[in-house]
């Protein structure tokens, strides 16, 4: 195995989301890897009970010896084997993010060497992280593109504070990814979401969010704006939330994404305008995904057996820190130069892993 990587997970985005990559990178490449200053960007410094359980996950998938794991820890060392498969569990007690599990997870999973099932418990619509939803209805479409997919079941949702959401996440494994190019958006074909409260929440908070966002859309696409209003099963959902999470599809297959939370500090009809204000930003700067898949997609661009071209709105800080620890742990390079209009292109040329045990 090569020589340890050090990292200072206080630069960049200064969060979680270098840990998580970082740690990705390591069992894909088989490089150990010491991160330092875990989160030193954030209020409360060092891991939380999210992140350990990241760490667990990965940790058990590829049988990797792990030092620092514990809560609070600032540092971490860690040392990957052999991807495995089966049935892997991580129960955040919190309402910490699913779908920052199945971020950290799932470019390690797809490389497994067998079906690999993700057993997940936490948060699944909290704030600060993507909705379940929009890892389903937008993230998925998006690395479908670079043929790998994933199943996903909803057994329970989970809100801030209680958390207690449940889902199954089950992974197909693949031979490798199939490099990307988005750069021309098309033109609009359909507009699509779903508005939704559950609890004691009313449905005219659904109706407002719906409504929002509606007139936000009607300034990209005057047709085929189809928001369903609902409110969640008290099976599925039995505590009080609320939120929106909406997309639209072009002509060129490019899936669009926003998503939102309610507030009760703040106008339900604002809320769902801020929501669609994500896609139309994109939109009119012609970009073929969103800021929030941004990032994700740069993983999977890193692993892509090939050139990967996208085009984006300006670089996120997410994004910024995904190229910076994808180039530092991998032989993949990025380059990113800004356009007249004011958009962004995302040039890859990826390490193309293979899975070899396909």
């Amino acid at each position: 195995m090569s020589q340890i990587i050090n990292i200072d997970g206080s630069l960049q985005e200064g969060g979680g989301q270098i840990l998580r990559m970082a740690l990705c990178f390591s069992v894909l490449c088989k490089k150990p890897v010491r991160i330092y200053n875990i989160r030193g960007g954030r209020k409360k410094p060092g891991l939380m009970a999210q992140h350990t359980k990241s760490i667990e996950l990965l940790r058990d998938i590829c049988k990797a010896n792990v030092k620092g794991l514990e809560i609070g820890s600032m540092e971490i060392e860690f040392y990957p084997r052999e991807i495995g498969q089966g049935t892997f569990k991580a129960h955040v007690q919190t309402a910490g993010s699913v779908s920052l599990l199945i971020q950290a997870v799932l470019p390690v999973a797809i490389f497994g060497s067998g079906p690999i099932t993700l057993d997940l418990k936490g948060g699944t619509n909290v704030e600060m992280a993507p909705q379940v939803d929009f890892m389903t209805e937008i993230f998925r479409p998006n690395m479908e593109k670079f043929g790998a997919t994933f199943d996903f079941d909803l057994l329970r949702r989970g809100y801030f504070p209680k958390g207690g959401g449940h889902c199954v996440v089950n992974i197909r494994s693949t031979r490798s990814l199939k490099p990307v190019i988005l750069e021309d958006v098309g033109t609009i074909k359909r507009c699509f979401g779903w508005s939704f409260v559950s609890g004691s929440v009313p449905m005219r908070v659904a109706n407002q969010l719906s409504s929002g966002a509606k007139n936000a859309l009607k300034r990209i696409s005057r047709e085929n704006i189809e928001i369903e209003e609902y409110r969640e099963s008290v099976d599925i959902a039995p505590d009080n939330c609320s939120g929106i999470i909406l997309g639209i599809e072009t002509t060129t297959g490019s899936i669009i994404g926003g998503a939102a939370l309610g507030n009760r500090q703040k106008d339900s009809f604002v809320i769902g305008e801020e929501a669609a204000n994500v896609i139309t930003s994109a939109y009119n700067l012609r970009a073929c995904v969103d800021r929030h898949v941004q990032d994700m997609l740069v993983v999977l661009m890193a692993l892509a057996d090939g050139y990967s071209k996208i085009k984006t709105e300006p670089l996120t800080l997410h994004t910024q820190t995904a190229i910076y620890v994808a180039e530092l742990m991998t032989n993949a390079k990025f380059t990113v130069s800004e356009q007249e209009d004011g958009s962004f292109i995302i040039d890859c040329v990826g390490i193309g892993i293979k899975n070899q045990s396909q």
